[in-house]
């Protein structure tokens, strides 16, 4: 095991210039799901790790329910420094768990409440509220149908193309599953802090995803552009209920140069490893290639070096 047990945790840093370059660079899509999928398994292995040195630093403690075996010398070696790794990775791991624990929550009561929002309401694909303060969002289905919900006062602000607009937006989210990708980004970011770039990055990516989406449906990028514009300047400095406030807008600015500017680069274009996007996204992978093989090589040397101290 070794010093391989700490890179994992350390590894999430070769992500960092692919969390920036990527929303820049490629399509939407394409960035949001690899920046998902890094910071995922990044997190998982990082975890991993964690509960690796938590075994170790937990069967140093007296009383504990471990078999005495586990707290040779043997296994001890296995991990460097283990008298201050082992002990360290208790409360760490023990932050991670309530931390993620505590978004899974939180994120389940957000969609609760909204849903008993709705209640009442015709069960249609668009649920309007008779609100005085101007938001909208997509919600998706708890055992019912997903909803996009808008306010009459956002409604009365836009008009009839902008309108189709924020629909097309709002259903891109649907379609695209985004509250399952913005939730991995959040727990990945929870169980280690070096992926917050990533989720700050899938945060951004996902909204700008959305957008392309709903220029395509409606075949006016300054259409979505002003609906974007509208939204957020009738909104600004209003307290947003449930799910709106909970579903971060992105930095609208640049979102909206984005769709008045040139078209994204095609879903299906993977940049040259001779650019800096390339490079940086080529990092990443080795990144998580290397995070993924140590976490294993960790998990079955030390399963092994147990399996050899416990005795029959």
């Amino acid at each position: 095991m070794g010093i391989f047990v700490f890179l994992p945790l350390l590894l999430p840093l070769t992500a960092w210039p692919i969390a920036r370059l990527a929303e820049q660079h490629l399509h939407p899509r394409v960035a949001t799901r690899l920046l998902t999928a890094v910071a995922g398994v990044m997190a998982l292995c990082s975890t991993v790790c964690l509960a690796l040195l938590m075994v170790v630093g937990t069967a140093q403690l007296p009383g504990n329910p471990l078999p005495d075996g586990w707290s040779d010398a043997e296994v001890r070696a296995a991990v460097p420094y283990d008298e201050v790794a082992g002990r360290v990775a208790i409360p760490a791991l023990l932050v991670v768990a309530v931390a993620c624990g505590r978004t899974l929550w939180r994120h389940r009561r957000v969609r609760r409440r909204s849903h008993r929002a709705l209640a009442g309401l015709p069960d249609t694909e668009v649920a309007v509220l008779p609100d005085a303060t101007p938001y909208a969002y997509a919600l998706p289905g708890h055992g019912t149908r997903d909803r996009i919900v808008v306010t009459t006062a956002l409604l009365h602000r836009l008009g009839p193309a902008e309108r189709r607009a924020l629909f097309a937006h709002e259903r891109a989210h649907l379609t695209a599953r985004h509250h399952r990708l913005l939730l991995t980004a959040q727990l990945a970011a929870r169980a280690n802090p070096f992926l917050r770039p990533l989720r700050t990055a899938v945060s951004y990516t996902t909204e700008r995803w959305a957008d392309e989406e709903a220029a395509r449906a409606v075949g006016d990028r300054r259409a979505v552009a002003r609906a974007i514009g509208k939204a957020a300047l009738v909104s600004r400095g209003t307290t947003l209920p449930a799910l709106a406030g909970f579903a971060a807008p992105g930095p609208v600015p640049r979102r909206v140069a984005a769709l008045l500017g040139t078209a994204p680069p095609a879903p299906r274009t993977w940049p040259s490893l001779f650019t800096g996007v390339g490079a940086a996204a080529w990092t990443a992978a080795a990144g998580t290639a290397v995070s993924a093989m140590a976490s294993a090589n960790s998990a079955v040397t030390l399963v092994v070096i147990l399996h050899a101290a416990t005795p029959l």
